[in-house]
């Protein structure tokens, strides 16, 4: 059985967004009740089938216990991944959602579930805390629950470009999509002039850029900035030594010297 997830702590952030957003965009009357936000997380790694630079997985042991498992290519650790290790619920929830979702085998199946599975006070959905689109007719079929919940916000970050790339023209204006770099097909992002994000290790680097930091995805959900690329601060538990980690070490310190 599909379920969705209660917005975490980050995405909690977003229920004043909510308000004005759908007010603006969506045409909703909201009203006195609070929009709710919620997310649908499969698998980190397993599920992500053009992850380059991030390819991180939890990896089961014979005890039942989980380690992180990095891929060849990994400049920075999915931070997804690490909470599948840390967090023995949030890894089984993940995991009934991955088993469910593909035993589906068409699109239609696929969205007839997941419309079945929303919950009725939700107004913001953001497709994947963890996971990605790991088949065209797993694309699509959120393309159908878009146009299915007119009156939902549904937003991703993908590096799944290919399907992106070939059914853009089917993708509902409800449906807000970003490419994330660090994945096989990069290269489609300027091809194709997709909407982008980058995660960088300092907002030094994100200034360079150009780029607006967005942490709190209010850049990543907002349908009228889809056209506007921005930056992610590096975050999550990362590899002891790496460039990543003694990047992520200096954000740290430098929030506690601002708050002093």
């Amino acid at each position: 059985m599909l379920k969705f997830s209660k917005a975490n702590t980050k995405l909690q952030k977003l229920y004043k967004l909510a308000t004005t957003v759908l007010k603006r965009w969506l045409g909703q009357k909201i009203g006195r009740s609070t929009p709710k936000v919620y997310s649908f997380d499969i698998l980190s790694g397993v599920d992500c089938p053009f992850a380059f630079n991030c390819k991180s997985q939890a990896e089961e042991q014979d005890d039942g216990s989980r380690r992180i498992k990095d891929g060849p290519h990994t400049k920075f650790r999915c931070f997804s991944a690490s909470q599948e290790v840390l967090f023995t619920n949030t890894y089984k929830s993940r995991k009934r959602n991955h088993d469910a979702i593909h035993s589906l085998e068409t699109s239609d199946a696929m969205a007839d579930g997941l419309c079945a599975a929303l919950p009725k006070d939700a107004r913001i959905i953001r497709i994947h805390v963890s996971g990605d689109m790991f088949s065209h007719k797993y694309f699509m079929a959120w393309i159908k629950v878009a146009e299915r919940n007119q009156d939902v916000l549904f937003y991703a970050y993908t590096k799944s470009l290919t399907y992106w790339v070939r059914s853009r023209d089917l993708v509902p204006t409800n449906l807000v999509l970003t490419a994330s770099y660090g994945g096989r097909d990069d290269h489609l992002i300027a091809e194709h002039s997709l909407r982008s994000a980058k995660v960088v290790f300092s907002k030094q680097e994100a200034s360079d850029l150009g780029l607006e930091i967005d942490n709190d995805d209010s850049h990543a959900c907002d349908p009228t900035k889809a056209n506007q690329d921005f930056a992610l601060l590096i975050h999550g538990v990362q590899p002891k030594g790496s460039d990543a980690a003694n990047a992520l070490r200096i954000l740290k310190r430098e929030e506690k010297e601002a708050v002093a």
